[in-house]
Protein backbone atom coordinates (compact mmCIF):
# COMPACT_ATOMS: atom_id res chain seq x y z
CA UNK A 1 0.00 0.00 0.00
CA UNK A 2 1.17 3.57 -0.88
CA UNK A 3 2.05 5.85 1.84
CA UNK A 4 4.39 6.64 4.94
CA UNK A 5 6.38 4.42 6.25
CA UNK A 6 6.66 3.94 9.90
CA UNK A 7 8.92 0.63 9.68
CA UNK A 8 12.76 0.89 10.93
CA UNK A 9 15.39 1.53 8.44
CA UNK A 10 17.67 -0.79 6.78
CA UNK A 11 21.42 -0.13 7.87
CA UNK A 12 24.67 -2.12 6.68
CA UNK A 13 24.92 -3.90 9.89
CA UNK A 14 21.12 -5.66 9.05
CA UNK A 15 23.01 -6.26 5.60
CA UNK A 16 25.58 -7.82 7.39
CA UNK A 17 23.69 -9.74 9.59
CA UNK A 18 21.45 -11.62 6.98
CA UNK A 19 24.09 -12.53 5.07
CA UNK A 20 25.63 -14.48 7.42
CA UNK A 21 22.11 -15.48 8.58
CA UNK A 22 22.14 -17.07 4.33
CA UNK A 23 25.50 -18.20 4.58
CA UNK A 24 24.33 -22.16 5.48
CA UNK A 25 21.22 -22.06 3.23
CA UNK A 26 22.55 -20.10 -0.22
CA UNK A 27 26.09 -19.82 -1.90
CA UNK A 28 27.19 -16.72 -3.72
CA UNK A 29 25.96 -16.79 -7.28
CA UNK A 30 27.97 -16.71 -10.36
CA UNK A 31 29.59 -13.28 -11.90
CA UNK A 32 30.57 -13.23 -15.30
CA UNK A 33 31.91 -11.20 -17.57
CA UNK A 34 30.55 -10.63 -21.09
CA UNK A 35 32.94 -9.73 -23.95
CA UNK A 36 30.12 -9.43 -26.13
CA UNK A 37 28.52 -6.94 -24.03
CA UNK A 38 32.02 -4.90 -23.22
CA UNK A 39 32.55 -4.75 -26.21
CA UNK A 40 29.03 -3.27 -27.32
CA UNK A 41 29.18 -0.53 -24.54
CA UNK A 42 33.15 -0.32 -24.66
CA UNK A 43 33.56 -1.31 -20.82
CA UNK A 44 34.12 -4.09 -19.26
CA UNK A 45 30.67 -5.50 -18.24
CA UNK A 46 29.88 -8.78 -15.85
CA UNK A 47 26.69 -10.04 -14.87
CA UNK A 48 25.89 -11.05 -11.13
CA UNK A 49 23.65 -14.21 -12.23
CA UNK A 50 20.89 -14.60 -9.92
CA UNK A 51 19.00 -16.23 -12.41
CA UNK A 52 21.43 -19.13 -11.84
CA UNK A 53 20.74 -19.00 -8.05
CA UNK A 54 18.69 -21.17 -5.62
CA UNK A 55 14.54 -20.99 -7.13
CA UNK A 56 16.17 -19.30 -10.24
CA UNK A 57 15.95 -15.11 -8.77
CA UNK A 58 17.42 -13.57 -5.84
CA UNK A 59 14.12 -13.77 -3.88
CA UNK A 60 14.80 -16.41 -1.39
CA UNK A 61 17.48 -13.94 0.17
CA UNK A 62 14.55 -12.02 1.26
CA UNK A 63 11.95 -14.31 2.03
CA UNK A 64 14.33 -16.76 4.12
CA UNK A 65 15.47 -13.85 5.83
CA UNK A 66 12.01 -12.35 6.81
CA UNK A 67 10.74 -15.75 7.68
CA UNK A 68 13.91 -16.80 9.97
CA UNK A 69 13.16 -13.73 12.39
CA UNK A 70 9.55 -14.91 13.00
CA UNK A 71 8.98 -16.15 16.53
CA UNK A 72 7.56 -19.69 17.33
CA UNK A 73 4.18 -18.48 17.78
CA UNK A 74 4.25 -16.45 14.40
CA UNK A 75 5.52 -19.41 12.47
CA UNK A 76 3.23 -21.56 13.78
CA UNK A 77 -0.06 -19.02 12.49
CA UNK A 78 1.68 -19.95 9.32
CA UNK A 79 2.65 -17.13 6.25
CA UNK A 80 0.72 -15.38 3.18
CA UNK A 81 2.35 -14.13 0.21
CA UNK A 82 1.46 -12.05 -2.94
CA UNK A 83 4.13 -12.89 -5.98
CA UNK A 84 3.61 -12.98 -9.58
CA UNK A 85 6.10 -15.99 -8.77
CA UNK A 86 10.04 -15.70 -8.13
CA UNK A 87 8.94 -13.90 -4.49
CA UNK A 88 6.25 -16.75 -4.44
CA UNK A 89 8.91 -19.53 -4.94
CA UNK A 90 11.61 -18.08 -2.56
CA UNK A 91 8.35 -17.63 0.10
CA UNK A 92 7.52 -21.31 -0.77
CA UNK A 93 11.16 -22.62 -0.31
CA UNK A 94 11.67 -20.55 2.81
CA UNK A 95 8.57 -21.83 4.31
CA UNK A 96 9.62 -25.63 3.97
CA UNK A 97 12.94 -25.24 4.93
CA UNK A 98 11.61 -23.28 8.16
CA UNK A 99 8.85 -26.08 8.54
CA UNK A 100 6.03 -22.95 8.40
CA UNK A 101 3.30 -23.55 6.03
CA UNK A 102 2.70 -21.00 3.76
CA UNK A 103 -0.26 -19.19 0.96
CA UNK A 104 0.91 -17.71 -1.80
CA UNK A 105 -1.78 -15.46 -3.97
CA UNK A 106 -0.56 -14.91 -7.45
CA UNK A 107 -2.25 -13.02 -10.42
CA UNK A 108 -4.19 -14.99 -13.12
CA UNK A 109 -2.08 -15.35 -16.02
CA UNK A 110 0.79 -15.65 -14.65
CA UNK A 111 3.78 -18.29 -15.69
CA UNK A 112 2.81 -21.64 -15.30
CA UNK A 113 6.75 -22.74 -14.53
CA UNK A 114 6.52 -20.14 -11.81
CA UNK A 115 3.13 -22.08 -10.56
CA UNK A 116 4.20 -25.07 -11.03
CA UNK A 117 7.21 -24.69 -9.01
CA UNK A 118 5.92 -22.71 -5.91
CA UNK A 119 3.37 -25.54 -5.66
CA UNK A 120 6.15 -28.23 -5.87
CA UNK A 121 7.97 -26.61 -2.70
CA UNK A 122 4.82 -27.06 -0.65
CA UNK A 123 2.98 -24.16 -0.83
CA UNK A 124 -0.81 -23.37 -1.22
CA UNK A 125 -1.34 -21.47 -4.56
CA UNK A 126 -4.43 -19.45 -5.08
CA UNK A 127 -4.47 -16.86 -8.27
CA UNK A 128 -6.35 -13.52 -8.06
CA UNK A 129 -6.63 -10.41 -10.07
CA UNK A 130 -4.29 -9.56 -13.19
CA UNK A 131 -1.68 -8.00 -10.73
CA UNK A 132 1.07 -8.53 -8.38
CA UNK A 133 -0.71 -5.34 -5.92
CA UNK A 134 -4.58 -7.61 -6.60
CA UNK A 135 -2.48 -10.01 -5.02
CA UNK A 136 -1.26 -8.01 -2.39
CA UNK A 137 -4.50 -6.75 -1.52
CA UNK A 138 -6.31 -10.53 -0.78
CA UNK A 139 -2.87 -11.72 1.03
CA UNK A 140 -3.44 -8.60 3.31
CA UNK A 141 -7.37 -9.54 3.70
CA UNK A 142 -6.42 -13.08 4.85
CA UNK A 143 -3.73 -11.84 7.21
CA UNK A 144 -6.32 -9.92 8.70
CA UNK A 145 -9.41 -12.71 8.74
CA UNK A 146 -6.57 -15.65 9.74
CA UNK A 147 -3.91 -14.16 11.66
CA UNK A 148 -0.73 -15.28 8.96
CA UNK A 149 2.07 -13.28 8.91
CA UNK A 150 2.29 -11.56 5.57
CA UNK A 151 5.53 -11.57 4.14
CA UNK A 152 5.77 -8.41 1.67
CA UNK A 153 7.75 -9.42 -1.54
CA UNK A 154 9.52 -6.10 -1.18
CA UNK A 155 8.11 -3.43 1.92
CA UNK A 156 10.12 -4.80 4.88
CA UNK A 157 13.07 -3.89 6.32
CA UNK A 158 14.41 -7.85 6.72
CA UNK A 159 13.22 -8.27 2.95
CA UNK A 160 15.30 -5.66 1.83
CA UNK A 161 18.14 -6.20 4.32
CA UNK A 162 17.93 -10.10 2.56
CA UNK A 163 18.32 -8.37 -0.90
CA UNK A 164 20.83 -6.35 -0.39
CA UNK A 165 23.64 -9.14 0.31
CA UNK A 166 23.83 -9.02 -3.68
CA UNK A 167 25.58 -6.22 -3.10
CA UNK A 168 28.15 -7.18 -0.99
CA UNK A 169 28.76 -10.16 -3.32
CA UNK A 170 28.90 -7.33 -6.23
CA UNK A 171 31.89 -5.45 -4.05
CA UNK A 172 34.16 -8.73 -3.53
CA UNK A 173 33.21 -10.36 -6.70
CA UNK A 174 34.25 -6.80 -8.85
CA UNK A 175 36.54 -4.92 -6.37
CA UNK A 176 36.82 -1.90 -8.55
CA UNK A 177 33.16 -1.78 -10.46
CA UNK A 178 32.28 1.74 -11.34
CA UNK A 179 28.15 1.32 -11.93
CA UNK A 180 25.74 -0.75 -10.95
CA UNK A 181 22.59 -1.58 -13.06
CA UNK A 182 19.82 -3.10 -11.05
CA UNK A 183 15.77 -3.87 -12.18
CA UNK A 184 13.59 -2.26 -10.39
CA UNK A 185 9.70 -3.45 -9.18
CA UNK A 186 9.10 -2.31 -5.99
CA UNK A 187 12.67 -1.46 -4.81
CA UNK A 188 13.41 -4.01 -2.06
CA UNK A 189 16.70 -5.26 -4.18
CA UNK A 190 17.57 -2.05 -5.52
CA UNK A 191 17.04 -0.45 -2.18
CA UNK A 192 19.47 -3.46 -0.35
CA UNK A 193 22.21 -3.23 -3.27
CA UNK A 194 22.98 1.08 -3.02
CA UNK A 195 22.42 0.42 0.90
CA UNK A 196 25.26 -2.26 1.08
CA UNK A 197 27.34 -0.59 -1.47
CA UNK A 198 27.09 2.94 -0.44
CA UNK A 199 27.99 2.05 2.48
CA UNK A 200 31.37 0.66 1.82
CA UNK A 201 31.91 2.35 -1.60
CA UNK A 202 29.69 5.62 -2.17
CA UNK A 203 31.99 6.66 -5.53
CA UNK A 204 30.00 3.50 -7.42
CA UNK A 205 26.94 4.65 -9.51
CA UNK A 206 23.76 2.40 -8.72
CA UNK A 207 21.19 3.06 -11.36
CA UNK A 208 17.59 1.42 -11.25
CA UNK A 209 15.80 -0.17 -14.03
CA UNK A 210 11.87 0.05 -14.93
CA UNK A 211 10.07 -1.28 -17.52
CA UNK A 212 8.65 1.82 -19.38
CA UNK A 213 5.18 0.45 -19.49
CA UNK A 214 5.06 -0.06 -15.70
CA UNK A 215 6.81 2.49 -14.03
CA UNK A 216 6.05 4.13 -10.81
CA UNK A 217 9.37 5.48 -9.75
CA UNK A 218 10.28 7.90 -11.74
CA UNK A 219 6.63 10.45 -10.74
CA UNK A 220 6.80 8.68 -7.27
CA UNK A 221 10.44 10.06 -7.12
CA UNK A 222 9.67 13.68 -8.75
CA UNK A 223 6.55 13.86 -5.98
CA UNK A 224 8.67 12.64 -3.06
CA UNK A 225 6.55 10.13 -1.75
CA UNK A 226 5.30 6.83 -3.39
CA UNK A 227 2.54 7.50 -6.13
CA UNK A 228 0.70 4.68 -8.02
CA UNK A 229 0.17 4.40 -11.76
CA UNK A 230 -3.55 3.54 -13.02
CA UNK A 231 -2.36 0.62 -15.22
CA UNK A 232 0.70 -1.57 -16.37
CA UNK A 233 0.81 -3.55 -19.55
CA UNK A 234 4.51 -4.95 -19.70
CA UNK A 235 5.61 -8.45 -19.94
CA UNK A 236 8.17 -7.99 -17.48
CA UNK A 237 5.27 -9.25 -14.90
CA UNK A 238 8.41 -9.81 -11.74
CA UNK A 239 8.97 -6.14 -11.78
CA UNK A 240 5.18 -5.05 -13.09
CA UNK A 241 4.26 -3.18 -9.38
CA UNK A 242 1.49 -0.43 -9.60
CA UNK A 243 3.16 2.06 -6.47
CA UNK A 244 7.12 1.53 -4.92
CA UNK A 245 7.15 0.14 -1.16
CA UNK A 246 7.62 2.76 1.62
CA UNK A 247 10.48 1.14 3.21
CA UNK A 248 12.79 1.07 -0.22
CA UNK A 249 11.51 4.80 -1.29
CA UNK A 250 12.98 6.35 1.42
CA UNK A 251 16.46 4.08 0.84
CA UNK A 252 16.24 4.69 -2.83
CA UNK A 253 15.85 8.27 -2.44
CA UNK A 254 18.84 8.39 -0.41
CA UNK A 255 21.31 6.41 -1.57
CA UNK A 256 20.26 5.56 -5.49
CA UNK A 257 21.63 7.98 -8.36
CA UNK A 258 19.26 7.54 -11.06
CA UNK A 259 16.01 5.55 -12.49
CA UNK A 260 16.03 4.97 -15.59
CA UNK A 261 13.26 3.23 -18.08
CA UNK A 262 13.02 0.71 -20.65
CA UNK A 263 10.62 -0.29 -23.63
CA UNK A 264 9.58 -4.10 -24.42
CA UNK A 265 11.28 -3.88 -27.58
CA UNK A 266 14.58 -3.39 -25.62
CA UNK A 267 13.84 -6.03 -22.88
CA UNK A 268 13.16 -8.23 -25.72
CA UNK A 269 16.34 -7.87 -27.42
CA UNK A 270 18.40 -7.51 -24.02
CA UNK A 271 16.37 -11.28 -23.72
CA UNK A 272 17.61 -12.73 -27.44
CA UNK A 273 21.11 -11.34 -26.65
CA UNK A 274 21.58 -12.89 -23.28
CA UNK A 275 20.53 -16.11 -24.43
CA UNK A 276 22.72 -15.96 -27.67
CA UNK A 277 25.80 -14.68 -26.86
CA UNK A 278 26.19 -15.37 -22.82
CA UNK A 279 23.60 -18.62 -22.98
CA UNK A 280 22.04 -17.66 -20.06
CA UNK A 281 18.14 -18.19 -19.95
CA UNK A 282 16.72 -14.79 -18.54
CA UNK A 283 13.13 -13.62 -18.11
CA UNK A 284 11.97 -10.14 -18.84
CA UNK A 285 12.32 -8.90 -15.54
CA UNK A 286 15.80 -10.27 -15.25
CA UNK A 287 17.03 -8.47 -18.52
CA UNK A 288 15.78 -5.00 -17.82
CA UNK A 289 19.21 -3.96 -16.56
CA UNK A 290 20.77 -5.47 -19.36
CA UNK A 291 18.57 -3.76 -21.89
CA UNK A 292 19.07 -0.20 -20.33
CA UNK A 293 23.43 -1.05 -20.95
CA UNK A 294 22.45 -1.78 -24.68
CA UNK A 295 20.04 1.13 -25.08
CA UNK A 296 22.57 3.73 -23.70
CA UNK A 297 25.00 1.64 -25.65
CA UNK A 298 23.63 2.14 -28.81
CA UNK A 299 22.80 6.02 -28.26
CA UNK A 300 25.13 7.59 -30.84
CA UNK A 301 26.59 11.58 -30.46
CA UNK A 302 26.09 10.88 -26.88
CA UNK A 303 28.54 11.30 -24.01
CA UNK A 304 30.30 8.03 -23.21
CA UNK A 305 27.50 5.74 -21.54
CA UNK A 306 29.76 4.27 -18.80
CA UNK A 307 33.31 4.94 -17.13
CA UNK A 308 35.33 3.28 -19.65
CA UNK A 309 37.85 2.92 -16.90
CA UNK A 310 35.72 1.23 -14.58
CA UNK A 311 33.58 -1.98 -15.15
CA UNK A 312 29.68 -1.89 -15.10
CA UNK A 313 27.64 -4.69 -13.33
CA UNK A 314 24.42 -5.61 -14.60
CA UNK A 315 21.84 -7.72 -12.32
CA UNK A 316 20.08 -10.50 -14.20
CA UNK A 317 17.33 -10.91 -11.19
CA UNK A 318 15.85 -14.04 -12.45
CA UNK A 319 15.98 -17.17 -15.10
CA UNK A 320 11.94 -18.30 -14.18
CA UNK A 321 10.38 -17.92 -17.80
CA UNK A 322 7.11 -19.77 -19.61
CA UNK A 323 8.88 -21.77 -22.48
CA UNK A 324 6.00 -20.33 -24.84
CA UNK A 325 6.58 -16.77 -23.82
CA UNK A 326 10.23 -17.28 -24.55
CA UNK A 327 9.34 -18.21 -27.97
CA UNK A 328 7.14 -15.08 -28.77
CA UNK A 329 10.04 -13.01 -26.95
CA UNK A 330 12.55 -14.48 -29.63
CA UNK A 331 10.06 -13.69 -32.91
CA UNK A 332 10.15 -10.43 -31.57
CA UNK A 333 13.83 -9.99 -30.70
CA UNK A 334 14.34 -11.23 -33.97
CA UNK A 335 12.46 -8.96 -35.30
CA UNK A 336 13.44 -5.82 -33.77
CA UNK A 337 16.86 -6.85 -34.80
CA UNK A 338 15.79 -7.20 -38.13
CA UNK A 339 16.68 -10.84 -38.08
CA UNK A 340 13.52 -11.89 -38.51
CA UNK A 341 12.01 -10.87 -41.73
CA UNK A 342 8.12 -11.15 -43.03
CA UNK A 343 6.74 -10.51 -46.94
CA UNK A 344 4.00 -11.44 -49.44
CA UNK A 345 4.83 -11.57 -52.88
CA UNK A 346 1.61 -11.86 -55.82
CA UNK A 347 3.46 -14.59 -58.26
CA UNK A 348 1.81 -16.47 -61.49
CA UNK A 349 -0.48 -19.58 -60.32
CA UNK A 350 1.54 -22.27 -62.63
CA UNK A 351 4.31 -24.77 -61.74
CA UNK A 352 7.67 -22.94 -60.76
CA UNK A 353 7.08 -19.77 -59.51
CA UNK A 354 7.68 -21.07 -55.39
CA UNK A 355 10.85 -23.22 -56.87
CA UNK A 356 11.85 -19.76 -58.55
CA UNK A 357 10.95 -17.58 -55.30
CA UNK A 358 13.13 -19.89 -52.84
CA UNK A 359 15.98 -20.70 -55.58
CA UNK A 360 16.03 -16.42 -55.15
CA UNK A 361 16.36 -16.72 -51.36
CA UNK A 362 18.36 -19.14 -51.25
CA UNK A 363 20.88 -17.07 -53.12
CA UNK A 364 20.94 -14.53 -50.73
CA UNK A 365 21.56 -16.94 -48.03
CA UNK A 366 18.38 -16.25 -46.21
CA UNK A 367 16.84 -18.99 -43.91
CA UNK A 368 13.40 -19.78 -45.18
CA UNK A 369 11.22 -20.28 -41.73
CA UNK A 370 7.78 -20.60 -43.40
CA UNK A 371 6.06 -20.19 -46.50
CA UNK A 372 1.92 -19.99 -46.93
CA UNK A 373 0.12 -20.14 -50.24
CA UNK A 374 -2.71 -18.07 -50.27
CA UNK A 375 -5.60 -18.51 -54.25
CA UNK A 376 -8.38 -17.21 -51.76
CA UNK A 377 -7.67 -13.21 -51.40
CA UNK A 378 -10.21 -11.13 -53.28
CA UNK A 379 -7.00 -8.56 -54.65
CA UNK A 380 -5.68 -11.85 -56.48
CA UNK A 381 -6.93 -12.72 -60.42
CA UNK A 382 -7.72 -16.32 -61.44
CA UNK A 383 -4.13 -17.13 -62.42
CA UNK A 384 -2.46 -15.70 -59.21
CA UNK A 385 -1.37 -17.10 -55.97
CA UNK A 386 -0.06 -15.44 -53.02
CA UNK A 387 2.62 -16.82 -50.89
CA UNK A 388 3.88 -15.34 -47.26
CA UNK A 389 7.13 -16.21 -46.64
CA UNK A 390 9.23 -15.81 -43.23
CA UNK A 391 12.81 -15.90 -43.14
CA UNK A 392 15.74 -15.37 -40.60
CA UNK A 393 18.40 -13.18 -41.55
CA UNK A 394 22.12 -11.86 -40.21
CA UNK A 395 20.89 -8.53 -39.26
CA UNK A 396 18.64 -5.31 -40.98
CA UNK A 397 21.73 -4.68 -43.70
CA UNK A 398 20.99 -8.55 -44.73
CA UNK A 399 17.43 -8.24 -45.01
CA UNK A 400 17.65 -5.03 -47.04
CA UNK A 401 19.68 -7.07 -49.14
CA UNK A 402 17.17 -9.27 -49.34
CA UNK A 403 14.03 -7.00 -50.83
CA UNK A 404 16.23 -5.25 -53.20
CA UNK A 405 16.90 -9.35 -54.76
CA UNK A 406 13.42 -9.55 -54.60
CA UNK A 407 12.91 -6.35 -56.15
CA UNK A 408 15.40 -6.15 -58.98
CA UNK A 409 13.89 -9.80 -60.23
CA UNK A 410 10.76 -8.53 -60.19
CA UNK A 411 8.70 -9.48 -57.06
CA UNK A 412 6.75 -6.89 -55.09
CA UNK A 413 7.25 -7.29 -51.67
CA UNK A 414 4.82 -5.97 -49.33
CA UNK A 415 6.64 -6.21 -45.84
CA UNK A 416 4.62 -6.76 -42.26
CA UNK A 417 5.16 -6.05 -39.30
Amino acid sequence: MCGVSTLPQVTPADIAAARELLSGVISPTPMEFSQSLSTLAGVPVHLKCENMGRAGSFKIRGAYTRMAGLSEEERARGVVAASAGNHAQGVALAARMLGISATVFMPNGASMPKLRATRGYGATVEQVGTTIDHCIERAREVEAETGAIFISPFDHPAIVAGQGTVGLEILEEVPDVGTILVCLGGGGLLAGIATAVKAQRPDVQVIGVQAAEAAAWPGSLAAGHPVPVPQMTTMADGIAVGCPGDVPFALVQEHVDGVETVTEDSIARAMLFLLERAKLVVEPAGAAAVAHLMDRAGQAGTEPAFDPTRPVVAVISGGNIDTLLMLRIIRRGLGISGRYLQFRVTVPDRPGSLSGLLTLLAEQRANVLEVQHGRTTAALHVHEVQIAVTLETDGQEHSRRVVDALTEHGYRPVLSD
